[in-house]
């Protein structure tokens, strides 16, 4: 399963695979065709209340992923479908935030490649 995680504002490349976008915003000023996106998956984005919660407060990172991943946990088939993918071919989760380090995506990632599932 090979899963990779990517801002919006980087250039696709072939390598990228099938790209899936999974913030509950679309990125300001990256155009859909420039962005190469196959699906918005919106189901897995972060809710409106942790995002908001969370305000990318790097103090509050370890907390962001234990919400984040119990949020995601109550979302089997969009993760179920989301590690098939991986299976077929190069997936990349495509994201916007600025810190590369602390944001969805990342969890996301660790929370698909986790084999049990679970949060």
């Amino acid at each position: 399963m090979a899963i990779k995680i990517k801002r919006a504002y980087e250039p696709p490349s072939k390598s990228d695979g099938t790209r899936i976008l999974i913030d509950g915003l679309w990125p300001r000023g990256v155009s859909r065709e420039k962005a190469a996106i196959a699906e918005w998956m919106k189901e897995v984005a972060v809710s409106a209340a942790l995002r908001k919660w969370f305000s990318h407060d790097p103090a509050k990172w370890p907390e962001f992923k234990k919400r984040y991943r119990a949020e995601l946990a109550g979302k089997p088939a969009a993760a179920a479908r989301l590690r098939e993918m991986a299976r077929h071919g190069p997936l990349t989760i495509v994201y916007a935030a600025k810190d590369e380090e602390r944001n969805n995506a990342v969890v996301l990632k660790e929370f698909l490649e986790n084999r049990s599932g679970k949060p």
